[in-house]
């Protein structure tokens, strides 16, 4: 990844919840974030489209400082997703264009597109939200972010409450996406084997820190630090 363009980047982020954050987010790439409860994974994401501010150190975003972008600039081009929907009321059409709409850029065929990417027939565009399925709402929670067209997407567990055909649909447009729609995307996953087939790194979090990153398959059978070992070997048993 070395020769890639570096899109995000963090240098020593400090807040109440993060401690010594280090990484790099290069064009083309998807990262996982894993580790245990409570270790900060949500935490360092909400830093990344300033739903939060670090006390300490610096975030850029194309080389400039995020606090240098309009907030709502920055929360379009990077995008974030949560694991529960959070849709607007009214129809899938109004959820949709909110974001485009903000900067006169929603064009109806965008909601067909978008639509198409999530599997999802034309005809729910004028459908009341209240009507859709839990892994319906998602899909849509998904398109939507996609209206804004984000170069990065941040995603917090978006697929722990689906079912398994629709977590195949989610990580199947999220393999499509990559890097043609989205140029790179930030993802935090409670599934170890989730974190294998998605991420092309890994970065492991523990007690507010990055407590080891890199290539993803390489870290997971390799593990180097005691704790993502130990972390492992718990996800086996349990399961995840």
């Amino acid at each position: 990844m070395g020769n890639q363009n570096i899109i995000m980047e963090a240098k020593n982020i400090e807040s109440d919840r993060l401690k010594n954050i280090n990484f790099k987010l290069f064009e083309g790439e998807i990262v996982t974030l894993i580790g245990p409860s409570g270790a900060g994974k949500s935490s360092l994401l909400m830093l990344l489209n300033r739903l939060e501010d670090p006390k300490k150190g610096e975030i850029t975003y194309r080389n400039k400082n995020i606090n240098e972008y309009e907030m709502v600039k920055l929360r379009k081009e990077v995008g974030m997703v949560f694991q529960s929907s959070s849709l607007f009321d009214g129809t899938v059409e109004d959820n949709l264009k909110y974001g485009p709409s903000l900067f006169g850029e929603w064009d109806h065929n965008r909601g067909k597109e978008l639509l198409e990417i999530v599997q999802l027939p034309v005809d729910y565009l004028s459908k009341d939200v209240e009507e859709l399925s839990g892994g319906e709402k998602q899909r849509i929670a998904f398109a939507r972010t996609l209206a804004n067209r984000p170069d990065v997407l941040l995603l917090d567990e978006v697929t722990s409450a689906l079912d398994l055909k629709n977590v195949e649909l989610m990580e199947k447009f999220l393999k499509d996406i990559i890097p043609n729609q989205v140029r790179a995307i930030m993802m935090v996953t409670h599934d170890i084997k989730q974190a294998e087939r998605l991420g092309n790194r890994t970065f492991f979090m523990d007690e507010k820190e990055i407590a080891e990153q890199g290539d993803t398959s390489q870290m997971l059978r390799n593990p180097t630090t005691e704790s993502l070992r130990a972390f492992l070997e718990e996800g086996t048993i349990d399961g995840t």
